[in-house]
């Protein structure tokens, strides 16, 4: 099992930052990916970000140039620094990771941009 605990949602004006983070916790020794993926009221999820082991990214065409994905493989954290946040932002940001065959997603964090 892997238990991803998401951290800094919030509310920004638009053109603001936020900084996310998630760490993974459980049974593992160490992940190859993680990443975070958001979901706006009425939409489906969608790819943000992910970090791939060797520092590899990808990222979602409507968050190129803004928004960075980094981490720290030692405590399996990952961050994302989100900035110049557009109200079309605004949405729940899930954690993810997949470990063994198995998608792993934390609980969700809110991001609200709105002036």
């Amino acid at each position: 099992q892997v238990q991803l605990v998401e951290s800094g949602g919030g509310s920004v004006q638009p053109g603001g930052s936020l900084r996310l983070s998630c760490a993974a916790s459980g049974s593992i020794f160490s992940l190859n990916r993680m990443g975070w993926y958001r979901q706006a009221p009425g939409k489906e999820r969608e790819l943000v970000a992910i970090l791939i082991r060797g520092g590899i990214t990808n990222y979602g065409d409507s968050v190129k140039g803004r928004f960075t994905i980094s981490g720290d493989n030692a405590k399996n954290t990952v961050y994302l620094q989100m900035n110049s946040l557009k109200p079309e932002d605004t949405a729940v940001y899930y954690c993810y990771a997949p470990f063994l065959g198995r998608d792993f997603w934390g609980q969700g964090t809110q991001v609200i941009v709105s002036s």
